[in-house]
């Protein structure tokens, strides 16, 4: 039996909250402020979704051939079925094929096909958390493996 050998590029890293920290309010601080004042109100600073969502999307693009997603950055459009997220910015997730794993090859395989193109839901501002949307939770990992709400 002849194997293929599955070659994929991890070009991404894992970073530390410390990072994360910076990366986030540098954004908050050089776009958010920025676009929640073109808005009139808070814009969406993050977007959120189950494991599961995620894995069910990522196994719709493998059944049609993919290896890779593409996030894409949008805002969301007059007539979206949830009113509040007029004008927001969004992620939409793009189903893709690279013949050799990498970024420089890859295509997208949205050809007919609706479920490899996926925006999650809910926007946060302005569904937060829990309490109706009122507080910004994250579920922070420690190094001591235990996990913490803020």
């Amino acid at each position: 039996m002849n194997t293929i050998e599955k070659k994929s590029v991890n070009v991404g890293n894992y970073i530390s909250r410390s990072e994360m920290d910076t990366i986030t309010t540098s954004y908050k601080q050089n776009r958010w402020a920025e676009n929640s004042d073109r808005l009139g109100r808070a814009d969406s600073l993050s977007v959120w979704l189950t494991v599961d969502e995620l894995e069910g999307f990522l196994d719709r693009v493998k059944s049609h051939g993919g290896n890779g997603v593409r996030i894409h950055f949008g805002v969301i459009g007059e007539g979206y079925k949830i009113p509040e997220q007029v004008g927001m910015q969004t992620v939409v997730l793009v189903g893709n094929r690279s013949k050799d794993g990498s970024l420089e090859n890859a295509k997208q395989i949205i050809n007919g096909y609706d479920g490899d193109i996926y925006m999650p839901a809910p926007l946060c501002p302005p569904f937060c958390g829990t309490g109706g949307g009122k507080g910004r939770a994250a579920l922070i990992s420690r190094k001591d493996n235990s996990m913490e709400i803020i």
